[in-house]
C-alpha cells in the first residue's frame, strides 16, 4: 500500500505521480498549479479525473466541463484534452483503463508531465 499526499506545487509546472499499476488500469495524482499549464497529448486508454481541490475547465473538441471539486470528467481514448483557466492549484486523482500507455502500440503516446 502506498500513501498519497498532495504534492507541493511547482511554480507553474504540472506534475504527474503514478500511485498504483495494475494490468487493468492505473491510478496516479495530477496537479497543475494555478495559472499552469497542462501540456497532456491524448492517451490510448480511457480517463477519468476526480477533482479533489482547485478550479479549471476541462476542454475537449466537442465542449467543456468545470473541473472543481468533487467533479468527476470522463475523457475517452484518443480524445484530444486539456485543463484550461487553472484559478486555483488543481488536484485530482486519474485513472486510467486500461494502464497508462498500455492501450496502443509502444511510443503511441507521450508520457505525461512530470
Amino acid at each position: 500500500m502506498r500513501s498519497w499526499y498532495p504534492p507541493a506545487s511547482s511554480p507553474g509546472l504540472a506534475v504527474y505521480d503514478e500511485l498504483l499499476r495494475a494490468p487493468t488500469m492505473s491510478v496516479g495524482s495530477y496537479v497543475i498549479p494555478a495559472g499552469g499549464v497542462d501540456p497532456q497529448q491524448p492517451h490510448t486508454e480511457d480517463e477519468v479525473y476526480i477533482v479533489l481541490a482547485g478550479s479549471a475547465r476541462l476542454t475537449t473538441p466537442g465542449g467543456s466541463a468545470e473541473a472543481v471539486p468533487g467533479a468527476v470528467l470522463f475523457v475517452p481514448a484518443g480524445e484530444e484534452h486539456r485543463f484550461v483557466e487553472v484559478t486555483h492549484d488543481l488536484h485530482v486523482i486519474v485513472v486510467f483503463s486500461p494502464a497508462e500507455h498500455t492501450g496502443g502500440a509502444p511510443g503511441a503516446v507521450s508520457p505525461p508531465a512530470r
